[in-house]
């Protein structure tokens, strides 16, 4: 999907699309990502304007779908509670432009530009994920109070579109790599991680709308300051997911137990967090890992997925049996 043909047209079609938003034909243009969707950066010599188009995957989010996700972030920034990306109207007002890739239509956004760099492992990643709990429990405090326009519709991020019935990123049974011995650790662990969900259930305070892909890929340092961006796959789940997303890819490391306890730490800042919730976060944490193991079966093609390869389903099977003899042992203490 993602060869150099695919490329030239997505390309092509976006820059027909460039004069909707005042763009020279003289304007430059930069794939910075692919995933869900592409991601170009545009630079214009004419009067010097940088702009970030997302062209996105069709048959994913529709159109009002994208619209809410915009209307969301033009709260956030109206109300002050997090720096992320504005939408750029095009000439006539209207946020989303369509596009033609051989006969599929795509629609596409742009963005304004936020100074900084993504954070790096080698960096202090504890201090920037006490400043991302703080800035988590303001998006839910916002989340909470904030009153939808009419007709918002974002995606549910609840156990049945994960690993259960109406399955947005695919399927974990078909991870890439997955033995039949690990199939069977992984299926155990799903029906625990279901009945564990129920358990903790969809009340209000704890399920609502969150960013939903928080990870360190979405973040930007500038100087003291955190940006986020990336709100493609905000919808409605627990709050507390919102730290699982944000360790994706990397949820195996020795240092979690510290970006954890940092993430704590700041979101309690700003909004109580009790130890039940607390002790609730790494039952996310297993659900987070097995739908990454899902996404990357279903997206092998993505410079992503190709990087994680087998090694990421295997590891997956790995933290679930931790898991599974970590919920053995509490339940056998509780009696159960």
């Amino acid at each position: 999907m993602y060869d150099s043909d695919f490329l030239n047209r997505l390309e092509t079609g976006l820059r027909g699309a460039l004069p909707r938003w005042g763009l020279s034909d003289a304007t430059d243009l930069k794939l910075l990502t692919i995933s869900e969707n592409a991601t170009f950066r545009a630079h214009d010599p004419a009067d010097g304007r940088d702009v970030i188009f997302r062209v996105h995957r069709p048959g994913y989010h529709t159109k009002d779908e994208i619209a809410s996700e915009l209307a969301w972030l033009k709260a956030l920034g109206a109300d002050g509670v997090v720096e992320t990306l504005t939408a750029i109207p095009q000439a006539g007002g209207e946020l989303i432009a369509d596009i033609d890739d051989d006969g599929v239509v795509r629609h596409v956004v742009a963005f304004g530009l936020l100074p900084g760099k993504e954070p790096q492992e080698g960096e202090d990643l504890v201090h920037w994920f006490r400043e991302l709990g703080a800035i988590n429990a303001r998006l839910h405090a916002h989340a909470k109070d904030w009153r939808k326009p009419e007709g918002f519709a974002r995606k549910v991020w609840d156990y049945d579109a994960m690993l259960g019935e109406t399955l947005l990123w695919g399927d974990w049974r078909e991870g890439l790599g997955l033995t039949s011995e690990g199939r069977d650790v992984l299926e155990r662990t799903s029906t625990l991680l279901k009945r564990l969900l129920e358990d903790y259930g969809k009340d209000e305070d704890r399920f609502g709308l969150v960013h939903a892909d928080m990870r360190v890929a979405n973040l930007l340092v500038d100087g003291s300051h955190l940006s986020v961006i990336d709100f493609d796959d905000c919808g409605f789940s627990w709050y507390l997911y919102d730290f699982a997303a944000a360790i994706s890819f990397i949820e195996h490391e020795p240092y979690i137990p510290d970006l954890l306890a940092a993430w704590i730490e700041g979101y309690r800042t700003v909004a109580a967090l009790s130890e039940d919730d607390c002790a609730i976060i790494p039952v996310f944490i297993m659900l987070r890992r097995m739908l990454l193991t899902a996404w990357i079966a279903s997206h092998s093609e993505t410079p992503t997925a190709e990087a994680m390869g087998t090694a990421y389903t295997q590891g997956t099977v790995e933290l679930a049996r931790a898991f599974l003899e970590k919920y053995a042992a509490a339940e056998e203490m509780a009696g159960k």
